[in-house]
């Protein structure tokens, strides 16, 4: 048995807080978790929806019903199958969402990358390939990948300010856990400011406005 791969087009599905104008002055690139929907993912960012704020919420190319066979529908970015090939797909869907807004936005427009869970992996390996515009990383309950090459990593995360923020109570972020991402960072030369609230795995409006004030 021989295993082929073949390239073939593919309709993506994204969401939008706000329109595209000269008076935009941020651009949010925001990637959801595990078992989400974009425009449900979307909703948590209301808060940002001032008139000078674009928030992109790009959805997950892989769908599936989160309970047997019918009912609710989530969305992943990857699985363990043809994990290379996902990846390489990730980031040409993403380049290609960025610059379909970039040509619609001013020059100046300053870019925020956030990614939730399962999409803050999506988005550190995305960043990882060198070609993102970015200005700024929010890391929100994530875990960082450990397949990101060193070297490409390093050069990609250099002087970018990241932020990480996770809750107090959340069951996916285990002390062990945290040290290790904290170490791979570090490896990385990435030094995060660092938020907390109390609750879980979940988006905090509050928290997202002061991390948009600070970093």
């Amino acid at each position: 048995m021989t295993e082929h791969n073949l390239t073939v087009p593919r309709t993506a599905r994204f969401y939008t807080l706000g329109m595209p104008s000269e008076s935009i002055k941020d651009l949010w690139i925001v990637c959801h978790g595990y078992g989400q929907l974009a425009r449900f993912f979307l909703r948590h960012f209301s808060v940002l929806d001032d008139g000078h704020t674009l928030v992109v919420a790009p959805e997950a190319l892989s769908r599936f019903y989160l309970e047997r066979f019918s009912g609710r529908v989530g969305a992943t970015w990857m699985t363990k199958e043809d994990r290379l090939s996902e990846i390489n797909d990730q980031a040409n869907y993403l380049n290609l969402l960025l610059q379909e807004q970039l040509r619609q936005l001013p020059r100046n427009v300053r870019i925020t990358v956030l990614g939730f869970s399962q999409g803050g992996a999506t988005v550190s390996r995305w960043l990882a390939t060198q070609q993102v515009p970015v200005h700024r990383l929010i890391l929100w309950a994530a875990s960082f990948p450990e397949d990101i090459d060193f070297a490409a990593g390093k050069a990609a995360f250099n002087n970018l300010p990241v932020a990480m923020v996770y809750g107090t109570q959340d069951e996916f972020i285990t002390p062990e856990a945290l040290q290790r991402k904290q170490q791979l960072m570090q490896e990385l030369g990435i030094e995060p400011q660092v938020y907390t609230f109390e609750g879980s795995h979940t988006l905090h409006p509050e928290i997202l406005e002061l991390v948009d004030g600070e970093l």
